[in-house]
């Protein structure tokens, strides 16, 4: 297994004296010697098959294992974890993971998820932002050679994925052009929106996402027209790829429990649907232009989106050429008729700035 240098050495170290003083005060008398492995420690785990350790996450195994260390999960990055072995591995085969794949999962947990992956992939790059958990999570995943740890935040801005997770990917990718990209992963729910939907224009899109989401969220992703759901992620997402809701799970499954019901999506790409977008970038900004102000009648949604780019009557002669009435709603309108609405928009724009790849003024570098 490999690693990014971790500067939670040091706190890591000090839990773990405190861990160790507090088992050896209840268990022994002053003087005496600690057994050199903990409960947690003597906690079951099974092997893959080559004599590497898989972790069995269960309830007890993780109470355990953040009671040894004077830690509680992190409400602020989401840490729910999925304790029942049958859904982690649903989540693997979902993602059909084979010997040519780089697979990349964001929350590595305790590893479970992890070292199920490693047993079938070329190479797993997962990513942890809670120094702690990179911490337990090296020690489960050592024996896995094929396992590359980041201790980082996996996004470097709601719009953006962090460089080093996209050079990690690019150099895992480049070792055999065989090669092809995976997202594998029980996704923290406050960071599951952005990392679906900037994979899709980032520099390597994943041909296939197979990830544990809030049930709300798998809604939206894959709702049609008409319905409450249905919005610029729908319609995002679904231009671009194939989508299928798997499984949904109750809370009683994840510790902590939290509040909602998850679901396990799978999401594939397919490039004769990017295809048939002209400019993916643009049509990006587009959408969530357009649906921007869901419940106002298109005509004014538009306006205001091509503000300082596009007059009224300009924007009307746009609404007129696809056939659309002034009082139409964006969120009636289904993805073939927003793919073409872009389009008429985007020439219309290139004609009036005089420039051939336009951009929204939403759009960004």
């Amino acid at each position: 297994m490999s690693s990014n240098n971790s500067n939670e050495t040091e706190p890591w170290a000090k839990a773990r004296e405190l861990a160790a003083r507090k088992l050896a005060g209840e268990t022994s008398e002053p003087g005496e010697s600690v057994d050199e492995k903990s409960p947690v420690e003597q906690e079951p785990a099974g092997e893959d098959g080559s004599g590497r350790k898989v972790s069995r996450q269960t309830v007890t195994y993780l109470s355990r294992r953040f009671e040894e260390v004077g830690l509680n999960p992190n409400k602020r990055h989401g840490q729910n974890f999925l304790v029942d072995l049958n859904l982690i591995q649903m989540i693997a085969r979902t993602a059909n993971v084979g010997s040519n794949d780089v697979v990349l999962e964001i929350g590595t947990g305790m590893g479970s998820l992890t070292g199920i992956l490693a047993k079938d992939a070329a190479h797993v790059i997962t990513v942890e932002i809670d120094g702690y958990l990179y911490q337990m999570a090296s020690e489960e995943l050592e024996a896995f050679e094929n396992v590359q740890m980041l201790k980082q935040d996996a996004l470097k801005n709601k719009n953006q994925f962090d460089v080093r997770v996209m050079d990690a990917i690019g150099a895992a990718l480049a070792a055999d052009p065989a090669r092809r990209f995976k997202l594998a992963a029980n996704l923290p729910y406050n960071i599951a929106t952005p990392v679906v939907a900037n994979l899709l224009r980032s520099e390597f899109v994943p041909d296939l996402m197979s990830v544990t989401i809030q049930k709300e969220l798998a809604d939206r992703i894959t709702a049609g027209p008409g319905s409450k759901d249905y919005g610029a992620l729908s319609v995002w997402v679904q231009s671009l790829c194939d989508t299928e809701l798997v499984r949904v799970m109750g809370p009683h499954v994840f510790w902590p429990r939290p509040k909602v019901d998850s679901a396990i999506l799978k999401i594939v790409h397919r490039p004769e649907k990017r295809g048939s977008v002209e400019d993916v970038d643009f049509f990006y900004a587009f959408v969530r232009a357009m649906f921007f102000h869901r419940r106002k009648y298109l005509r004014s949604v538009a306006v205001s989106a091509f503000k300082g780019q596009l007059d009224k009557p300009q924007v009307d002669s746009v609404l007129s050429a696809a056939g659309l009435k002034a009082d139409a709603r964006t969120e009636q309108l289904s993805i073939a008729e927003l793919q073409g609405l872009c389009e008429l928009f985007r020439k219309k724009l290139a004609e009036v700035l005089g420039v051939e790849r336009p951009k929204l003024a939403n759009q960004g570098g």
